[in-house]
């Protein structure tokens, strides 16, 4: 039995400590938190200073058994969970749970999973800092609050299918996401005409090439064509010529949010996958902790980086830095995510390779010399007119860090920047260029671009909402929760104008582009709408996103020992709570609705507005004598957007496509989806169908096809009590209506020769004695 046992988070992070450390230490796992706050009324005690009452969950009783026995053991008891307060809270939970005392127990952090960190780290335990503890425990216990107190009001003000939650911080998100949606909705394209000229002159070999000048943007067409006519028969010479160097930084290393947006953008992660083989290159030992806000590299680390850049691209491609954050509450981690040893290019993580590189790319990058550039930029004059026009070029002199590496940039950054500067030939003032072509071209402004998952993790950062452990968890509850979509948006086909001027005559043309198209993008659901005018209307403080900041920044005043976290809960409570008992008692039921006009065929009322089952058009009002008309929206439709031609299409469902074998076929759409309905069968129908336009020749053969599956399913039907013996994936059973029942596996082969009293005798027992659940009470652990 060793002396030592060390308690780690995870299985992979014990395995290769345990290989570092040796046979003194014995390293286990905990598999992460090992307890959580009770569900039984919140689990906080609110008149008692908000102490919180923890419980060992179920699925972790066995571990924390196990962990007592070996605790036993052990003469010392060592806490390696990770440095940041998530793993001091786990840290201290330990030695509540196994009975350590904070003060004497051995507290280890290391940046990095390398043997001289760990063994640095051994040498140099320190206590629990109480304080980190304590912040953690701040920040789930006011989520907990405003989780228990805001979800039951969605409940009793909205009725849903669906158990509806509000969040401290996933509520703030959606409000960005949808106040995004509405300012792109809202947005009216304005356009311009963009003027470029197209010029050949000879290059250094005596080759005539072709390079492109810029002029002015014109606001309409007639003031396009007028600068065109006015350059009719003109000459055209360089008459002025500017040469300036230019420079190109690398970026910081990365933090956590740094990270998650470039993988994004390079590799099309979403943020979840990002943090999972960030943790798993972590725990294995391949780079340092991925949780930070720091950009920051150790003297050990810089040294190794501009070693190995010396020794892959020599001396002049070193150039040390030190990055400053612009955050001024970057304190948790103390490093930038690095590679722990730069000589190593490949891991023996397949499916983690590509984001191990892209991080070696970068720590190599930030301690690489500038980018050294050449700007050429030729003003052309024309005989005509007195204006001007403008080519730029950009020669790369040395390339520095962009031997290895250049950072993306998102379409918010990337807005008006369609210059995309390459050589110019040699020109000289004075010359006469020859013009092949001038063209006016019409360009629409764009609105701001749809948030992806790294763009909105920018944001989130910018405004000081979360922390780098909180912005994949907020992402995945949002889109869990059906607040928001993560989905493409195909475009949609626009007429654009162009003049071209040519061997002195001017001919105008329309032509076509597609425009719009967006790719995984973050779209708000109409619930997700709903939801958060109801929260701003009623709880303002909580979805406003200065408020939220200042709640992360006490966080912060909890964790340097500044702020008591009980006084800090309670400055939150009092006020939110009378709002939230205020809202129970007053406020109306939310539905959304939103009125489209009046039905010609009836003279009722068409209003579109969120559901039962979502959002939906109705025709008619509850209290009229005739039942109202429903229709559900189509995925790309919404309650704010739609238009009452819209809505009286969705009507025309169901639709009789023709008849078959006798019987008419018909297509419409149900709780589930869109299906066909024929002989009083119904069969769903895939999404590559439009229900709206789908033809009787398309969907005959999946009736065919889905009818012989049953068939083939079918064991034996029982006509009269309406009963079916059919075969599943893990053998034949039994259903009557909705229901299923087992077959018991003695009798399966011989399933086709019961009779329907054995069957019948099957379900009874099936009912009688149900599988059980194990609802063993949870004791709470104080």
């Amino acid at each position: 039995m060793a002396k030592n046992l060390l308690i780690v988070e995870s299985p992979a992070k014990a395995k290769t400590i345990e290989k570092i450390l040796g046979k003194d230490f014995e390293v286990k796992s905990c598999f992460g938190h090992i307890r959580d706050l009770e569900k039984d009324d919140m689990g906080i005690d609110v008149q008692n200073n908000f102490q919180p009452r923890y419980i060992v969950p179920e699925d972790k009783e066995k571990v924390v058994k196990e962990l007592k026995q070996l605790a036993k053991k052990s003469e010392e008891i060592w806490l390696a969970t990770d440095e940041d307060r998530e793993g001091e809270a786990i840290s201290w939970h330990l030695c509540e749970v196994l009975g350590l005392d904070p003060s004497l127990t051995k507290r280890i952090v290391f940046h990095e999973i390398t043997k001289p960190a760990i063994e640095s780290a051994v040498k140099n335990p320190r206590k629990l800092d109480l304080n980190l503890v304590n912040a953690q425990q701040a920040r789930r216990i006011l989520d907990r609050i405003v989780g228990f107190e805001l979800s039951p009001i969605l409940w009793r003000k909205m009725s849903m299918k669906n158990n509806l939650s509000a969040g401290r911080v996933q509520s703030v998100a959606v409000r960005i996401i949808a106040e995004r949606e509405r300012e792109i909705n809202a947005f009216v394209p304005s356009s311009t005409f963009r003027i470029d000229a197209f010029f050949t002159a000879k290059d250094i070999t005596g080759k005539a090439v072709s390079f492109k000048a810029e002029g002015s943007k014109y606001n309409n067409e007639d003031g396009a064509e007028k600068f065109l006519q006015s350059c009719i028969g003109a000459n055209y010479k360089v008459a002025d010529i500017q040469v300036k160097p230019s420079k190109r930084t690398p970026p910081a290393p990365f933090t956590t949010s740094t990270l998650q947006q470039e993988a994004g953008r390079k590799l099309g992660y979403g943020v979840s996958r990002t943090m999972i083989l960030a943790q798993k290159l972590y725990e294995a030992g391949y780079i340092s902790y991925m949780r930070t806000d720091s950009v920051s590299l150790s003297e050990t680390a810089m040294e190794n980086i501009t070693g190995q850049i010396g020794a892959e691209y020599g001396k002049k491609y070193i150039q040390t830095r030190k990055f400053k954050n612009k955050n001024e509450s970057a304190q948790e981690a103390h490093e930038a995510i690095r590679p722990t040893y730069m000589d190593r290019r490949q891991v023996d993580i397949p499916d983690a390779q590509k984001l191990y590189e892209l991080i070696w790319k970068r720590t190599m990058a930030s301690q690489m010399a500038d980018a050294e550039l050449e700007k050429t930029t030729a003003r052309i004059s024309i005989s005509t007119n007195k204006d001007l026009l403008t080519a730029s070029g950009e020669v790369l002199k040395f390339d520095g860090f962009l031997k290895v590496y250049m950072e993306s940039r998102d379409e918010d950054e990337e807005e008006g920047d369609e210059k995309t500067e390459g050589m110019l030939p040699p020109l000289a003032v004075g010359q006469d260029l020859n013009l092949k072509e001038m063209k006016a071209t019409e360009r629409f402004s764009r609105p701001a671009p749809r948030y992806t998952e790294a763009s909105l993790v920018k944001k989130l950062e910018e405004l000081g909402i979360g922390r780098p452990s909180t912005y994949a968890p907020t992402i995945s509850t949002i889109l869990k929760r059906g607040y928001v979509e993560k989905r493409d948006k195909e475009g949609v086909v626009r007429d654009f104008r162009t003049l071209l001027l040519a061997k002195d005559k001017i001919t105008k043309k329309t032509e076509q582009e597609n425009t719009g198209a967006e790719k995984s993008k973050l779209f708000p659901t109409d619930l997700g709408l709903v939801v958060t005018d109801f929260l701003i209307q009623h709880f303002d403080d909580v979805m406003d996103y200065g408020f939220t900041a200042r709640i992360e920044n006490e966080f912060d005043e909890i964790a340097n020992g500044k702020v008591k976290w009980n006084k800090m809960v309670d400055d939150f409570y009092t006020p939110f709570k009378k709002d939230v008992d205020n809202t129970m008692e007053t406020a109306e039921r939310i539905s959304g609705e939103r009125d489209l006009g009046i039905d010609p065929a009836t003279g009722k009322k068409v209003i579109a507005r969120m559901g039962r089952f979502g959002p939906m058009v109705q025709i008619g009002d509850s209290n009229d004598e005739e039942k109202p008309r429903f229709a559900k929206l189509k995925q790309e439709q919404s309650i704010e957007t739609i238009s009452f031609d819209e809505a009286m299409e969705l009507f025309k469902l169901p639709r009789v496509l023709g008849e078959f074998e006798g019987s008419p076929v018909s297509v419409s759409i149900g709780r589930f989806g869109p299906y066909i309905a024929h002989d009083k069968q119904f069969y769903s129908l895939a999404k590559e169908f439009d229900p709206y336009s789908v033809m009787l020749d398309e969907v005959l053969p999946i009736i065919v096809e889905k009818r012989q599956a049953k068939l083939e399913r079918t064991i034996k039907v029982f006509e009269k009590e309406k009963i079916q013996l059919l075969r599943g994936p893990y053998g034949p059973y039994i259903k009557k209506g909705l229901r299923n029942f087992p077959i018991p596996k003695e009798q399966q082969e011989k399933a086709a020769d019961l009779g329907i009293e054995e069957v019948k005798k099957m379900i009874e027992e099936a009912i009688a004695n149900p599988p059980k659940k194990n609802f063993r009470k949870k004791k709470a652990q104080k």
